[in-house]
């Protein structure tokens, strides 16, 4: 296996061979980090990537570089990458460095030119994107968000929005995103203190609702009713 070494010269078979390996290996570190890291590249994924892009990449193009000390670098890359993505699940801090909350860009059809410039995104861009959900005006917009992942989510007021069987034969009902109050067992206290309740009272819901503690809800949600929707651990 001479083709793994560092060589003056490799031979037609020894770079297929280089090949060969890099691909095999490439697939099974992709399988290693999951489908999150294929789907949509965030801060972390885009990072890993370029890492590993370039590091695989000069050893199938110099042979006077070894190809072993490459895959090294980059199992120790993903295993450092892997513990991010697990250490995020249970630290709030780590999640919101590298998947900060969403940002809204567009509030009541008016725009958040603080916001704009924060996400480093141009009005020409924005535009861009409400044409792409076929919305040319951005009063009829009464939320745009700027999420980690790098695309925007538009919510259109309810009487702009394409018609369907549900508003043919229901009234218009005003636009409200649900509340988060608990992600993976954990009380986020500031969107409960935006909806004026405290944590008495989201444990007294819990409680005599659903029987359940902070420690089974894998999500929970408060509705502009104030209902609690909770979704268990399984």
């Amino acid at each position: 296996m001479d083709f793994f070494s560092s060589q003056e010269s490799l031979s037609t078979v020894q770079w297929g061979l280089r090949a060969v390996v890099a691909f095999f290996f490439l697939v099974i570190i992709a399988k290693l980090m999951g489908q999150r890291s294929i789907s949509q590249l965030r801060f972390l994924d885009f990072v890993i990537a370029l890492l590993i892009g370039n590091i695989i990449a000069h050893p199938l193009s110099d042979e006077g570089l070894g190809l072993k000390g490459s895959m090294i670098t980059i199992v120790v890359l993903v295993i450092l990458y892997l513990s991010e993505v697990f250490l995020s699940l249970k630290w709030r801090t780590l999640r919101n460095f590298f998947d900060p909350a969403p940002m809204p860009l567009i509030e009541n059809g008016k725009i958040n030119y603080l916001n704009l410039k924060k996400a480093r995104i141009s009005i020409d861009f924005l535009l861009s994107e409400l044409r792409k959900e076929k919305t040319e005006n951005i009063q009829n917009v009464v939320l745009a968000l700027w999420e980690p992942g790098g695309t925007i989510s538009i919510f259109l007021y309810p009487q702009y929005q394409p018609v369907t069987h549900s508003t043919l034969t229901n009234p218009l009902k005003p636009f409200h995103i649900p509340k988060p109050v608990i992600k993976d067992r954990k009380i986020d206290y500031q969107e409960l203190q935006s909806i004026g309740k405290d944590e008495e009272w989201l444990l007294n819901q819990l409680s005599l609702t659903y029987k359940a503690k902070v420690k089974d809800v894998l999500l929970a949600t408060v509705d502009k009713n104030e209902n609690l929707n909770v979704f268990l651990h399984k």
